[in-house]
């Protein structure tokens, strides 16, 4: 693991950004409880600070699933590890995500938490890679769109480093 950072995001631009998507997330579901429901692990990070940012009732569950592995590239499998304990059935659901990039990932969590009959579904990815799509898919609120580049940093890993980095910053390899 080895390999040059050069900061994308700053703390405090990625702080500012999710202020305004708290506003707009907030606005949104005015009067209404949400479900949000973090991406384990890379969302951590970005659903706390979203979270304490929101003026709305908020209840939080976890669930798991994995397309990285020890690469830099998605696998284009996504692995079910760990689902939500909360019913949905009824609920306004929040899914937050790390990073958009295939789609395959929030396609498939979309599809399987629509089957709960929620009331609401929406998704909200810190990151969006529009360029590395396989299915077309749209986040219904988005932090940053960013090029194809590998991102670590601000709960965003490689083989399970650098998440603790304040930054969002590009891993050059070599």
């Amino acid at each position: 693991m080895s390999g040059r950072l050069e900061v994308l995001l700053s703390a405090s631009r990625i702080a500012e950004r999710t202020e305004e998507l708290a506003v707009q997330i907030g606005r949104d579901y005015a009067d209404r409880k949400i479900l949000v429901v973090s991406v384990l692990k890379g969302s951590f990070i970005f659903l706390a600070d979203l979270v304490r940012k929101l003026r709305v009732p908020v209840q939080i569950d976890f669930l798991r699933v994995a397309s990285y592995g020890a690469a830099t590239e998605s696998t284009g499998m996504v692995q079910f590890r760990m689902d939500v304990d909360a019913p949905v059935t009824g609920r306004h659901v929040l899914i937050v995500e790390d990073i958009l990039d295939t789609g395959l990932t929030l396609d498939y969590l979309k599809r399987h938490l629509q089957s709960g009959q929620p009331a609401s579904l929406r998704t909200c990815a810190l990151l969006d890679k529009k360029g590395r799509r396989r299915v077309p898919f749209e986040a219904d609120y988005v932090g940053f769109s960013i090029d194809d580049q590998f991102v670590v940093g601000y709960g965003l890993d490689f083989d399970e480093c650098y998440r603790n980095l304040p930054d969002v910053c590009i891993l050059h390899q070599g």
